[in-house]
């Protein structure tokens, strides 16, 4: 090949992966940009005092005093929303027939849609649920409830055979000449001092237990369970893979054997996490009954057959991870230990080992945060949508986890919209768990090559 031709060739391959880095980089920027966004709200929000309130009561964090004078100032700001509604009931005291039924239907709906904004009205008896004692914790929750007390949603065609739209009636308009009428423009010029909305930094979002279905508290039972699943996967995963790649690297000859045996080992790499969810369901619950044991609630799921099932999946990248360093050993540690006296097994412990030990870390940190964010194996083996904070023993238990929880409270739970904050939360601890197991591979894996190079 001419050196001028050489030259383009080069100069085109650099050209392409520098164009690939910066579309891979801002595919990432793209992709993560929302997530951060998203699950910033979930640790930095403007609070109400129905949020300072709750966290008063539940936790008691926040000055007492201080707290218990905003929900008395905010107590004052509601007091005529009360006294407008005490009017009107006494007005359709006067109403006879269809007339007050209708009215009365109304009230109901404009008298819940003032408990999900400020709480229960005084002396009201809701269910005991914490979401049903609090009103909108959070401000920009409060303008979405403000909206559904102001307008009521209706779904009407211009034509026949025409697609339904969505229009928004005022509420008011259903009570004009009423002693309820006023209400609506009242609510709405002073929310603010009947919440009193105060920027908050809830660090806690960490470290509390969720509270009334996550409607309420934190995350810190999945990241538990996720670091339960975790450990567990790979306290599995790493010393059989490790073995099997010395093996396969020391040991073994090219027999046909050891061929279909590294064949199968490049197909389990490829077959999908929920088929492996549904084996460890069929062998680790069904076949060798590894939960339930505890008359657990958990559907006979368990941390220890999500752990199994999870280190089988990622058991094939720890031995190619492994198989490939202890391959990059050069051949003269070898020669060196064995002349000097060594056995095979006392070179490849003392001598090959610790050489390939920065690859086979590299591949143990890789595959931890794969296990850290699948979701389909634990579906069926260890995951449930709620739970406490288990102990270490307690491996025959289920627990709830960061990637079965997004994906149960994106697809399942009744609130999704009202709880989309804690959603990407979730998302953003998971992507930041991930994120720091990959830099520690790079920093742990750049310090012991400096090491072994002295």
């Amino acid at each position: 090949m001419k050196l001028g031709t050489r030259k383009i060739l080069d100069r085109a391959f650099s050209g392409l992966g520098l164009t690939s880095i910066i579309l891979m980089a801002a595919s990432l920027i793209i992709l993560l940009t929302p997530i951060i966004i998203g699950g910033t709200d979930a640790f930095v929000f403007k609070g109400t005092i129905e949020h300072r309130a709750f966290q008063l009561n539940h936790f008691g964090r926040g000055d007492s005093e201080k707290i218990e004078r905003q929900m008395a100032e905010a107590a004052s700001a509601r007091q005529p929303v009360y006294d407008m509604i005490e009017d009107f009931r006494a007005e359709m005291k006067t109403m006879r027939g269809p007339d007050k039924r209708y009215f009365q239907e109304e009230l109901d709906g404009v008298i819940a849609a003032l408990n999900e904004l400020i709480g229960p009205m005084p002396g009201q008896d809701l269910a005991q649920l914490a979401r049903t004692k609090y009103g909108a914790t959070r401000w920009d929750r409060a303008q979405e409830n403000l909206k559904h007390l102001l307008y009521t949603e209706q779904w009407a065609s211009a034509a026949p055979g025409e697609w339904a739209t969505k229009t928004y009636m005022p509420r008011a308009d259903t009570f004009a000449d009423t002693a309820l009428y006023p209400m609506f423009g009242y609510v709405e010029s002073n929310l603010q001092e009947m919440l009193r909305p105060q920027w908050t930094f809830y660090w806690q979002f960490l470290s509390d237990e969720p509270i009334d279905d996550h409607m309420f508290g934190g995350i810190w039972p999945m990241m538990v369970g996720t670091f339960y699943l975790t450990i567990g996967a790979m306290l599995f995963a790493v010393p059989m893979g490790v073995l099997t790649a010395i093996y396969l690297v020391e040991y073994a000859r090219d027999t046909k054997l050891v061929r279909l045996l590294r064949t199968c080992i490049s197909t389990l790499a490829g077959v999908p996490s929920i088929v492996f969810g549904l084996f460890g369901m069929a062998f680790f619950i069904r076949g060798f009954d590894l939960g339930g044991w505890h008359f657990s609630v958990s559907d006979n799921k368990s941390v220890l057959a999500g752990a199994l099932t999870l280190g089988l999946l990622v058991l094939p990248t720890v031995i190619r991870a492994s198989e490939e360093a202890l391959k990059a050993v050069p051949r003269a540690y070898k020669e060196a230990a064995l002349s000097l006296g060594a056995g095979r097994w006392r070179t490849v412990l003392t001598v090959v080992l610790p050489a390939a030990l920065p690859g086979v870390l590299t591949g143990t940190i890789i595959s931890m945060g794969r296990a850290a964010g699948e979701t389909a194996p634990i579906i069926f083996t260890a995951a449930v949508s709620t739970g406490v904070v288990l102990a270490p023993w307690q491996v025959q238990e289920a627990t709830p986890a960061l990637p079965w929880n997004v994906y149960a409270m994106v697809a399942e739970h009744k609130e999704r919209e009202a709880l989309r904050h804690v959603q990407y939360g979730m998302v953003m601890v998971l992507i930041s768990i991930v994120l720091l197991l990959n830099i520690a591979a790079i920093l742990l894996r750049a310090r012991i090559s400096r090491k072994l190079r002295g």
